[in-house]
C-alpha cells in the first residue's frame, strides 16, 4: 500500500469510526511516576536506559494485549523511543496499524519552558523537521505537542495558541496531522475563564487556516458542559479529544460523557489499575474494563 492510500484509510478511521485515542506517550519527566503507578519502585532501575526499557515493556504489554485493538481504540500516541522500538519484532507504528488497526501518532514536543504570563510554552524544537521526516519513514499518521495554561491570562493564552498553530503549520507541511494540545491545568484558579479565553484564541487561528487544512484539538475536560461545541463543529477541526489531566478515570469518564462530540485521549487514566505484578489474565481483564469504560464515555453521551 502506498503512503497516500495508507493515510487516507487512517484519516477515514479517525473521522468516521467510534472510539477513543490511547495516549502512551509519557516522556522522561513523567516516566518514573508512570512506572511507580505500574507497581515498579525506583530501585527497579539504576539509570535512564533501564527506566526506558521498563516503560517500553509496559507499553508493549498494553499494545500486545488481545483487548487492545482497533475495535474500540482509534489511535495511539507514542513517545519517540516507542516509535523507534519494536513490538513483537515489528516497528511499533507498523504493528499498531497492521496487527491492530490502530492509527499511530507521535509526541513531538521537547517539554515545557518556565512559566510566563500564566502559561508554559513548549521548549524550542530545532530538530523538528528531521523528526517529522523520520516519523514519515516510520508510517506515523500525526503528531501531538503539549503546552500548559495555569492562569486565565489573555496574553499568555494568546502566546500559547500562536505557538501551537505555528508548529502545527510545520507539521501539516510535512504531511502529518497535528494534534494541538494547549492543556488548561485542572487546578487553574479560574479554569472556566481560562477555557473561554482559549476557545476564543483557538477559533481565531482555526478561522485563519488555509483551505483544505485541518488540525485535531486535545483539550482539558471543561467546567461548562459542551464548552467545546463550537470547536467540535468547526470545519477545520478533524476531531476534538479530551485529556484526563489528573482526574481519576471515573471522574474523567463522568465529565467526558457530558461533552457531545468529544472523545477521550487518556494516558494515566487508561493505565490506572494496571500492575507489573498482575498475571496476564488479571492485566487483560483490568485493561479491558478500562478500555470499555473510556469507550462508553466517548461514544454514549448523556
Amino acid at each position: 500500500m502506498n503512503a497516500l492510500n495508507l493515510k487516507e484509510q487512517q484519516l477515514r478511521k479517525i473521522r468516521t469510526q467510534a472510539g477513543f485515542i490511547a495516549a502512551l506517550d509519557q516522556s522522561g519527566g513523567s516516566t518514573p511516576k508512570a512506572l511507580t503507578a505500574y507497581g515498579l519502585k525506583p530501585d527497579a532501575w539504576s539509570n535512564e536506559a533501564e527506566m526506558f526499557t521498563l516503560v517500553h515493556q509496559m507499553r508493549a504489554r498494553i499494545i500486545t494485549s488481545p483487548v487492545f485493538s482497533g475495535d474500540r481504540i482509534l489511535a495511539a500516541i507514542l513517545f519517540e523511543r516507542t516509535m523507534d522500538g519494536d513490538i513483537a519484532g515489528q516497528p511499533t507504528a507498523d504493528y499498531l496499524w497492521e496487527r491492530k488497526r490502530i492509527v499511530p501518532f507521535l509526541k513531538v514536543d521537547k517539554g515545557l519552558a518556565e512559566e510566563r504570563d500564566g502559561v508554559r510554552l513548549m521548549k524550542p524544537m530545532p530538530d523538528l523537521g528531521a523528526l517529522l521526516a523520520r516519523a514519515n519513514t516510520k508510517n506515523i499518521f500525526g503528531t501531538k505537542m503539549r503546552s500548559v495554561i495555569s492562569q486565565a491570562n489573555a496574553t499568555g493564552i494568546q502566546a500559547i495558541a500562536k505557538q501551537q498553530f505555528e508548529v502545527a503549520a510545520q507539521i501539516s507541511a510535512a504531511g502529518l496531522m497535528p494534534i494541538v494540545e494547549p492543556e488548561v491545568d485542572i487546578h487553574c484558579p479560574d479554569k472556566a475563564g481560562a477555557e473561554a479565553l482559549l476557545k476564543s484564541a483557538l477559533l481565531q487561528h482555526l478561522d485563519a487556516l488555509p483551505a483544505g487544512r485541518q488540525v485535531m484539538l486535545k483539550l482539558t475536560l471543561p467546567e461548562q458542559d459542551d464548552a467545546h461545541a463550537e470547536l467540535v463543529k468547526h470545519p477545520k477541526v478533524l476531531k476534538v479529544v479530551a485529556l484526563s489531566g489528573g482526574y481519576s478515570r471515573a471522574e474523567g469518564n463522568t465529565r467526558l460523557q457530558r461533552q457531545h462530540g468529544v472523545i477521550a485521549s487518556f494516558s494515566r487514566a487508561l493505565a490506572e489499575g494496571l500492575l507489573a505484578q498482575q498475571s496476564d489474565a488479571e492485566f487483560n481483564a483490568q485493561l479491558d474494563a478500562s478500555i470499555q469504560s473510556i469507550y462508553e464515555a466517548s461514544t454514549a453521551k448523556v
